[in-house]
């Protein structure tokens, strides 16, 4: 995966100076949210105002799968990356004010010729992710969690 990181990164993101560090590792497995990028999380609060933090890419576990194709790993880096470029957990100024308002990821991904990997990312997960789901990640009936009664003594 960090061979795809630095593949998408030097072939369409070089442009791009990164001021910090950037990871990306695997993260929990998910049916909805194909990846992320975060902070690390601060050791202190002095670290939280820190502008010289590590930025994290996550990929949904799921990915790790070998019937998934590469190029939905790519487009979700690619995505993230556009995050990255955008301000979002990162410490280059922040260009939006929303993440995703305005359709900027997909403006993002079209200037630096990324639209065909959106658009097969796109289709390939309308596709078979559903399926791929019902195969390999069940969901499970969401049991009713017994209300907890809390008692507090106040001692007077």
């Amino acid at each position: 995966m960090e061979n795809r990181f630095e593949y998408i990164y030097r072939r369409y993101f070089a442009d791009l100076e990164a001021p910090n560090r950037i990871e990306i590792k695997w993260g929990h497995r998910s049916r909805r949210q194909l990846g992320a990028i975060k902070k690390e999380r601060p050791q202190s609060l002095a670290d939280h105002f820190k502008r010289d933090f590590t930025t994290i890419i996550v990929i949904n576990s799921l990915f790790r799968d070998k019937k998934i194709p590469v190029f939905i790993i790519d487009a979700v880096i690619a995505h993230e990356m556009s995050h990255y470029a955008h301000g979002f957990n990162s410490p280059l100024p922040q260009r939006h004010h929303h993440p995703h308002k305005g359709g900027v990821i997909r403006k993002e991904l079209a200037n630096r010729d990324l639209s065909a990997l959106e658009k097969r990312q796109k289709k390939w997960l309308k596709e078979n992710w559903q399926k791929y789901l019902d195969e390999n990640f069940p969901s499970h009936r969401r049991l009713s969690r017994k209300r907890r009664i809390h008692y507090r003594i106040i001692w007077r």
